[in-house]
């Protein structure tokens, strides 16, 4: 047995042993806390931060679209959206139930919608709902203490004044997919990030980095549920904090008038086609409309598949531009320019007189003239007046296409002209060379006959059509089409002023452009002018008519009633326009699809934008107007009248002559 000595001796060892374990266990405790709240503090400090801050990004408003009058056309509103961070997300199961009841949503909408972006950082806000209501807001944020990890997100949406008469024009604003981040950040040397809202068609997108501002942050405390508390920025547990407001974006002034544009949008009422108006002493775009269009705001408030299926199951195709993206067979308008080239190239002068019948034979084949009998003797002006195929058949057989092609180029034909948009087309204006190179084939002179007359491979667009014939209005300018004035900051200062470009200057002679000129003031303005019945109003328009047909024709086919023909194989109605003749200061392209004829389906909307623009920038000049044509109207009425008294006094003198003799019989 131990005796007491043993005993005490053993304790003491066994009590050595427990203190060298506390002092050692101590060590640990001092060595591990040296080593988090020392060595690592600081990184630990930012942790510890961060599970009671978020990070909130500020998104920067985008800047606003005014009108050439400083009208705003395009502005921000606010927009909210149901969002779920599944970071916070807790008792997920009875949170989604709740949400969905007060949504009005079905559950397995709002799983489906999370389970879609899993893949996503857990601490990325989820969107579940767009655009919600005011109620719905405020339930949302009443309950949210039962919901933890559902929040309401404010978002800045676009709201476009007039709907669709700005479509194609101001374009959309879109998500950005991940797919499209690399392409986008290749192509605009810019970080975009997931979640980003750019630019996807027209002005949105050509002008995104001018519009965009600078997303800002703040720092938010949050609860160990993570719902927001306040927004941070110093305190005595976090220091100084940096939070950074976000920075608008620029704003843009058009050279768009508004009024132009609501008019040429219900002048287009019903019909498919576009319209373009441009200053002819500056290439400013006054007025671009396409119809049939779309509301950009549903886009930015959030696109339903309802409304993307009715677009893009349209046979009218409502998301294209008709006035940039689309090209024509430009039909009689194009004769105005192989008028022009014959002139300059000394085939005809305008008084030169030929016989046109109702057909020309060239070769084995015949080409029919739009009238069954013809016109009899025809000059230039008449040729243009009554758009006499026959007389420009004539010509072609004259003529080599690559001179037409040469002067059909000098007015920007078969090239894109420049306009700041995206997508526009070239249009095309054959040559020799072009069909060898595509075809294989030597150019047929008959081929010639064709493009004359604005048919065959010719093909234009209604800006290009616009711009040519303001060129031929201010006297062989042709000039860059342009949508903007200015470019300015949110504090009104101007950043960039856009001035006029001039492409180049066609050195035509003054007595071939004003023959020309003269010309197309017949077809509005002279009994007998295609257009005829649209002059007056106060706007002395000069402008060509166009048919174009959309499919070969038979004989028998090209003389029958448009308007009895299936919809698709009617022919486009087109019309190309400048006013007022003696001072030209807006020119009009408009094309109507289908449309049968250009003077009756697309003048009067290039007559109601032309009376608009001379109503609101030129009212004492179309008083003046409107008082002569009212008067030149009742010295025509009058001769009207004198004629029939006449014709009704011979009448009645031949019917009392014939009773005469009967009873001298």
């Amino acid at each position: 047995m131990f005796g007491e000595d043993d005993i005490v001796k053993s304790h003491k060892a066994r009590a050595a042993i427990i203190i060298n374990l506390i002092i050692l266990s101590f060590i640990i405790i001092i060595v591990r806390l040296w080593y988090l709240q020392i060595y690592r503090g600081d990184v630990l400090y930012k942790y510890s931060l961060e599970n009671r801050l978020r990070k909130e990004v500020v998104k920067a408003p985008r800047g606003l679209i005014f009108s050439r009058n400083n009208q705003l056309l395009v502005n921000n509103i606010p927009r909210f959206d149901a969002i779920v961070t599944p970071q916070y997300l807790k008792n997920k199961k009875t949170t989604l139930k709740k949400l969905s009841q007060t949504l009005n949503m079905p559950l397995e909408s709002i799983e489906k919608i999370l389970k879609k972006n899993r893949s996503q950082a857990r601490y990325r806000p989820v969107v579940v709902k767009k655009n919600i209501s005011q109620k719905e807001v405020a339930v949302l944020e009443t309950e949210a203490a039962k919901m933890p990890g559902v929040s309401v997100d404010t978002f800045i949406s676009r709201e476009y004044r007039d709907a669709e008469v700005g479509g194609h024009l101001f374009g959309y604003i879109g998500e950005i997919s991940q797919t499209q981040l690399p392409k986008y950040r290749k192509r605009d040397n810019f970080d975009y990030k997931l979640g980003d809202f750019i630019g996807k068609a027209g002005i949105e997108e050509k002008f995104d980095l001018d519009l965009r501002g600078d997303d800002g942050f703040q720092f938010m405390e949050v609860d160990a549920r993570g719902r927001m508390k306040r927004v941070v920025s110093s305190g005595p547990l976090f220091g100084e904090i940096e939070n950074r407001p976000a920075s608008p974006g620029n704003s843009v002034r058009l050279t768009i008038d508004r009024d132009m544009q609501i008019t040429a949008f219900k002048a287009l009422e019903g019909k498919v086609g576009g319209a373009v108006a441009v200053d002819v002493k500056t290439g400013e775009i006054l007025t671009m409309v396409s119809r049939p269009s779309f509301d950009p705001s549903k886009f930015s408030r959030g696109l339903t598949s309802e409304y993307w299926a009715q677009l893009v199951n349209d046979e009218n195709n409502p998301l294209r531009d008709r006035n940039i993206q689309d090209h024509f067979s430009p039909g009689s308008t194009f004769k105005t320019i192989t008028a022009l080239a014959a002139l300059e190239e000394g085939i005809v002068t305008p008084n030169t007189e030929w016989m046109c019948g109702g057909a020309f034979k060239f070769g084995r084949r015949y080409y029919h003239d739009w009238k069954r009998g013809g016109h009899g003797l025809t000059d230039v002006y008449k040729a243009l007046r009554r758009s006499v195929d026959v007389y420009f058949y004539k010509i072609a057989t004259l003529m080599d296409i690559d001179v037409l092609a040469k002067y059909a180029m000098e007015l920007g034909f078969g090239r894109k002209t420049g306009i700041t948009l995206p997508r526009e087309t070239s249009g095309l204006i054959p040559t020799k060379e072009w069909k060898k190179k595509r075809n294989g084939e030597e150019w047929q002179k008959g081929e010639t006959l064709s493009c004359a007359i604005g048919q065959s491979f010719v093909l234009v667009t209604p800006i290009q059509l616009a711009m040519a014939y303001a060129a031929i209005a201010n006297g062989g300018i042709l000039y860059r089409p342009h949508l903007i004035k200015e470019i300015f900051n949110n504090n009104g200062d101007i950043l960039k002023k856009i001035e006029p470009e001039i492409v180049s200057r066609v050195g035509y002679k003054k007595e071939n452009l004003d023959a020309v000129r003269k010309g197309l003031y017949q077809v509005a303005n002279m009994q007998g002018g295609t257009a005829w019945w649209y002059r007056g109003r106060g706007i002395r328009m000069a402008g060509k008519t166009g048919t174009s047909q959309v499919m070969s024709m038979t004989k028998d086919e090209l003389f029958s009633k448009c308007e009895e023909m299936p919809y698709r194989q009617r022919h486009h109605g087109l019309f190309a326009a400048f006013a007022p003749y003696d001072d030209p200061k807006v020119a009009v392209a408009v094309i109507v699809e289908h449309g049968c004829h250009g003077s009756s389906a697309a003048a009067p909307v290039a007559r109601d934008i032309i009376t608009t623009y001379m109503k609101k920038y030129e009212p004492e000049l179309h008083a003046k107007y409107a008082e002569e044509d009212k008067a030149i109207a009742k010295k025509a009425w009058l001769a009207a009248k004198r004629k029939k008294e006449e014709l009704e006094k011979k009448k009645q003198e031949a019917e009392a002559s014939s009773e005469n003799s009967e009873g001298e019989e």
